[in-house]
């Protein structure tokens, strides 16, 4: 680490944003990509992002917002949040958006009253043992239910456009998606019956990306999922989700050691950042996020704490560290998706300011 630095800072690579994008082009060739604002909604990530070409995936009337904001046409942006209060749905047909998801009657009739006429998703469940976290315990009606939910959907006076799934966050197997395919496939050919011809298909997001632990080369977890796309789904249009898969390990984190200690025999280690701020997707994502103390020496199992007052805050247990001093740097990669998106300001600590390495990078860490 040359020079002093405020810390904690989290430091992202447009570059690295970019190669992440073009691999998902090249991996999913003809599949439009929406970024899905929840993974790191900070402005300076969604700028890059729409500068890409991507469209993006909103939740919620702030993400909405934020699309507003770089001047996307609502044929970039989809509505994805399953169960939406009244005034979401009228800010999603002012501002035109490709789709919205429903997954219950309920819903259904909320949209039809809002918004006559309005372009929609039936949002099926997905079962998925390889994910880290599971989207369709919340979300997602049965695919036995399909028939029944878009034939009311028509009924409504609603334009049922397709499917979308989620198969999970941070799902390690490519099998989810093209087992997924196969019954999205079928539903399909149900609603050909019905005289509805859907057009639209969303294969969502969970793509995987590697913390401390490995996974399957990208060629060979996409190549299943699009040759299957390729064999059931040659002339329909395809949009999926990415978050994590884009923007997780574009960023890392450089903390500093603010306190040490030793307690029953072993090393602790205070650090300006933790599991209230950019370490929360430790709780919430359950990411287990690669660490690189930027110092060398024997290791030692050590702990890893951050600043607050709450005992809770402790970040990692019994990892190996170098003895290290007050003031000394480490490096947390692949911390772009959901850090600081579910960072809070808990005992009054700032959030870690986001810095865009190509532009305003004024110290060099490696």
């Amino acid at each position: 680490m040359k020079g002093k630095i405020k810390t904690p800072v989290l430091v992202c690579s447009k570059e690295k944003i970019a190669e992440k994008y073009r691999l998902l082009t090249s991996a999913l060739p003809g599949v439009q990509h929406f970024y899905a604002a929840k993974a790191n909604f900070h402005p300076k990530i969604i700028k890059t992002v729409v500068s890409l070409g991507m469209g993006l995936d909103v939740s919620s009337p702030g993400e909405l917002n934020l699309a507003r904001e770089n001047s996307l046409p609502g044929e970039k942006v989809i509505y994805t949040q399953p169960i939406k209060k009244e005034e979401e749905i009228a800010l999603a047909r002012d501002y035109e958006v490709k789709a919205l998801i429903f997954d219950n009657p309920e819903e259904a009739r909320k949209i039809s009253r809002v918004w006559p006429g309005a372009p929609v998703l039936l949002r099926i469940k997905v079962e998925n043992p390889f994910c880290v976290v599971n989207l369709s315990e919340k979300f997602g009606a049965e695919p036995a239910a399909a028939k029944d939910l878009f034939l009311l959907a028509r009924d409504l006076g609603l334009r049922v456009r397709g499917i979308a799934f989620h198969v999970g966050s941070q799902t390690i197997n490519p099998t989810p998606y093209f087992e997924t395919l196969k019954i999205v496939r079928r539903l399909f050919n149900v609603a050909a019956g019905e005289g509805l011809y859907f057009d639209l298909l969303d294969i969502g997001g969970g793509f995987p990306i590697a913390y401390r632990q490995p996974i399957m080369a990208a060629e060979s977890f996409f190549q299943p999922i699009r040759s299957t796309l390729e064999n059931y789904f040659p002339s329909t249009e395809i949009i999926s989700e990415p978050g994590r898969f884009v923007v997780g390990d574009a960023c890392y984190l450089v903390a500093r050691v603010v306190g040490k200690a030793v307690r029953k025999g072993m090393r602790w280690y205070y650090i300006d950042d933790g599991l209230y701020g950019s370490f929360s997707g430790k709780v919430y994502d359950h990411a287990d996020y690669p660490i690189h103390p930027l110092k060398e020496g024997e290791g030692k199992p050590s702990v890893i704490a951050g600043p607050t007052c709450d005992s809770f805050d402790v970040v990692y247990r019994e990892v190996i560290l170098p003895e290290m001093e007050v003031g000394d740097y480490m490096v947390f990669k692949s911390m772009g998706a959901y850090t600081l998106a579910s960072a809070s300001n808990f005992n009054g600590f700032d959030k870690p300011e986001l810095l865009i390495e190509e532009d305003e990078l004024e110290f060099q860490v490696f």
